[in-house]
């Protein structure tokens, strides 16, 4: 990138995070974990660099600053190297500026017609505190756009009556190129590797990842942000209402003696689609398998890992067809191993729910119970940020597994789905889907055959 191609009133400044340390001898670019050494700079090259550290400057200033020392060399090393954002300005007034937070892409050495030129569907335009933000999960780099003006190129420059001068809107077409927000036409949907993922899917990934966004701990992973702010979420949810249902406890001595190896359980493991409604699992059974997978231990922790010891994670039976227990949707109390009613069976609510499973069993039947998986979200998000939702899938994965082989080893039947009805259980529960929203659900019952 030169100076020279962007208007007189472009700033350059060094990018967030960035700081420029300079001696008689050079320079060191600081920007934790990397940092580069700039050696051979003459008089000129350092007091631009000394520009530079007191603000935003633009290329007129930076070069009076080198009194007459040629600084081209200069730009391009801080330019290529990502060190520098750009603020286009013309007309006294700021267009949009150029955020790398990597290195940046080679220019591209030919423009995309302007007739087959598209903004990419993993584009993501946003408002924050600052304005307009042009974000793209692959880039190096986010687009800050300053003036609305601007918004109607990203339809395509030749649909857009814009008033921004042609140079700039030319300058700014090939500035989207470059930063990677413009593709050619439909070749997204021509390779596979673009068109099977979508937009929610791979930003959900990348936010949730290091990477070259994220290259710190500053504002990633257990960082406890809410401490101090907010009290944190307690351990055991507030009881519903309604009169408890006590459940069988197993005898866990027993167990280990009768159960099946761990190598047989994980290699009989299947999933089952198929039950026997005219012998359902019994109340019994199904106590047993709580207890065994998702009761509160007395310390706190529960029979699966959950990271940071949030254990956020709650279970809602909803019982169609077990013996020894009656039709419903119940809550189950980890702490002491009982069901509280929710709501019953013929809500149309809890139809939704149980109608929802017929994809997954055979002959479009309805389980004998469906484990309903939500999670308190407040108790993962108040200590991490950006990877707490991501968490929260994992130990819905943990507890699935967890779940598989207790019912294997009990001989019964498990299917784990990988969708359920999130809004059909908010209105079942009562429950706002920002404090707690159903996250997994898990058939089990008696096998048929």
């Amino acid at each position: 990138m030169l100076a020279s191609a962007y208007p007189a009133q472009t700033r350059f400044a060094l990018r967030a995070g960035v700081t420029c340390l300079t001696t008689p001898a050079g320079a060191v670019l600081l920007n934790p974990p990397r940092n580069e050494k700039l050696t051979g700079l003459g008089a000129g090259a350092l007091q631009a660099l000394k520009t530079l550290n007191q603000g935003p400057a633009t290329a007129a200033e930076m070069a009076t600053a080198a009194a007459g020392d040629d600084i081209t060399a200069l730009m391009r090393k801080l330019t290529d190297g990502g060190w520098l954002s750009v603020s286009v300005r013309d007309g006294g007034r700021d267009l949009y500026s150029i955020r790398p937070f990597a290195d940046p892409a080679p220019r591209p050495t030919v423009a995309l017609p302007a007739w087959s030129a598209t903004l990419s569907k993993f584009a993501v335009l946003h408002r924050d505190s600052q304005g307009f933000v042009l974000e793209h999960p692959r880039s190096w780099c986010d687009l800050r756009i300053h003036d609305p003006r601007l918004l109607a190129l990203l339809d395509g420059p030749l649909a857009a009556d814009s008033p921004v001068p042609a140079a700039v809107k030319s300058q700014f077409m090939a500035d989207l190129q470059w930063c990677g927000f413009l593709v050619d036409g439909d070749e997204e949907e021509r390779e596979f590797t673009t068109r099977s993922w979508n937009t929610p899917d791979l930003w959900f990934h990348r936010r949730s990842t290091l990477g070259a966004r994220t290259v710190t701990w500053d504002d990633f992973g257990p960082t406890r942000w809410a401490d101090g702010q907010f009290p944190e979420l307690p351990l055991r949810r507030a009881s519903f209402d309604g009169e408890p249902v006590a459940l069988a406890t197993p005898d866990l001595v027993s167990l280990r003696v009768s159960d099946p190896s761990l190598a047989a359980t994980i290699e009989d493991r299947v999933s089952t689609r198929a039950f026997d409604d005219a012998a359902p699992i019994t109340s019994v059974q199904l106590g047993e398998l709580l207890f065994r997978t998702a009761r509160t231990r007395e310390d706190g922790s529960r029979p699966y890992p959950s990271g940071g010891e949030a254990y956020e994670l709650e279970i809602y039976p909803v019982v169609r067809n077990v013996a020894g227990l009656e039709n419903g949707m119940y809550h189950y109390d980890s702490a002491d191993h009982a069901l509280r009613p929710v709501a019953a069976v013929d809500s149309p609510a809890v139809q939704k729910l149980l109608k929802s499973t017929s994809a997954t069993l055979a002959g479009g039947a309805q389980p004998q119970v469906l484990l309903l998986v939500s999670a308190r979200a407040g108790r993962v998000m108040w200590s991490y940020e950006q990877v707490a939702y991501a968490n929260i899938l994992k130990h819905v994965g943990v507890l699935m597994q967890t779940v598989y082989l207790a019912a294997t080893a009990m001989r019964l039947g498990v299917v784990a789905q990988g969708f359920s009805d999130t809004s059909a259980f908010a209105a079942a529960t009562g429950l706002d889907e920002l404090e707690e929203c159903n996250v997994g659900s898990i058939i089990v019952g008696s096998p048929a055959g």
